[in-house]
């Protein structure tokens, strides 16, 4: 069975996710820019999915987020509100 949505969220990092981003200052067009440079092809529209919840993470996205903020992967595992 493939699951695609869990609680009608298709993510439970993004609101961690922007969180981070705009505490740090960035744009997601500089998010994506420092993912092209850990290898991860992301657009800044890609993002703007993520941070809304409409569209799935992988898992070496997330770990590619993590790296980036200098927290632990444990730390998107919370759901939203």
């Amino acid at each position: 069975m493939k699951i695609t949505k869990y609680n009608n969220y298709r993510n439970i990092s993004g609101n961690k996710l922007k969180e981070l981003r705009k505490k740090s200052k960035m744009s997601q067009q500089d998010l994506a820019k420092k993912l092209q440079l850990e290898g991860i092809d992301l657009t800044s529209k890609e993002i703007s999915k993520i941070e809304t919840n409409k569209r799935l993470v992988q898992d070496f996205e997330l770990f590619a987020f993590a790296k980036i903020f200098k927290v632990t992967s444990d730390e998107f595992n919370t759901e939203n509100k």
